[in-house]
């Protein structure tokens, strides 16, 4: 990771940051994140809306955004995805976040916030998908859709590979999930890539897996109603 050279008035935003995450404490739902198998080493029950507003008090920086990243609180984290400056990171720094993914939530968030308007998206999001990992595959995927969704200045060709690297990806349960909603995104951008889901699914689903075919069958039918 890159080293950068601290500065008061840096300090004097994440420990105010701090503070006012400990005000937005809320037990229940660290309870509730707990039963869904969300487990962190520190989380305070903030919800993600008051994280979002909680960001709108401060312009984003690079320095603060890797601060609150190292603390590794739930929320802290959170808002390094909100603060980060996109044109500043690096793959390397994209890499050590991805492979420290403890949980979905923070893989999307990534993503969603901060992922998808960096010049290194598209590599990043092929490579994911090639992971070893649940969560580097899972952010891979998430990332490939959210890229479909949001970068309207990126052809569809560019999205074309994605199918080669995925297509191994749809034995797994884990991703299924992940894997329609991407999906579905991707056939609701644009006619060449509907039509080029189509003929990806065609093939899955002559797989011999069922959870393959099922995920499939279940695609076809909703992307025919789009």
């Amino acid at each position: 990771m890159e080293i950068l050279i601290d500065n008061p008035e840096v300090e004097k935003q994440f420990r105010e940051i701090l503070a006012r995450i400990r005000g937005l404490k809320n037990g229940e739902t660290v309870a509730q994140m707990k039963s869904m198998g969300m487990v962190y080493k520190i989380s305070w029950g903030a919800s993600v809306i008051s994280l979002r507003e909680l960001a709108k008090s401060y312009e984003r920086n690079h320095l603060l955004a890797l601060k609150l990243w190292n603390k590794q609180w739930r929320e802290t984290m959170i808002l390094a995805t909100l603060l980060d400056e996109p044109d500043k990171l690096t793959e390397e720094q994209m890499d050590f976040w991805t492979k420290s993914f403890e949980t979905s939530e923070i893989a999307e968030q990534s993503v969603a916030n901060l992922y998808a308007y960096s010049k290194f998206a598209f590599v990043k999001a092929l490579e994911w998908c090639r992971g070893k990992k649940h969560l580097v595959r899972h952010t891979g995927v998430h990332l490939m859709g959210r890229l479909a969704m949001v970068d309207k200045k990126a052809i569809d060709d560019m999205f074309e590979p994605f199918f080669e690297v995925i297509l191994p990806l749809t034995k797994d349960p884990a991703l299924g999930q992940i894997l329609y909603r991407s999906l579905l995104i991707m056939a609701n951008r644009s006619d060449q890539l509907k039509e080029s889901c189509i003929k990806f699914l065609e093939l899955v689903k002559d797989l011999e897996e069922t959870q393959p075919r099922k995920l499939a069958e279940i695609l076809l039918e909703d992307i025919a109603e789009l």
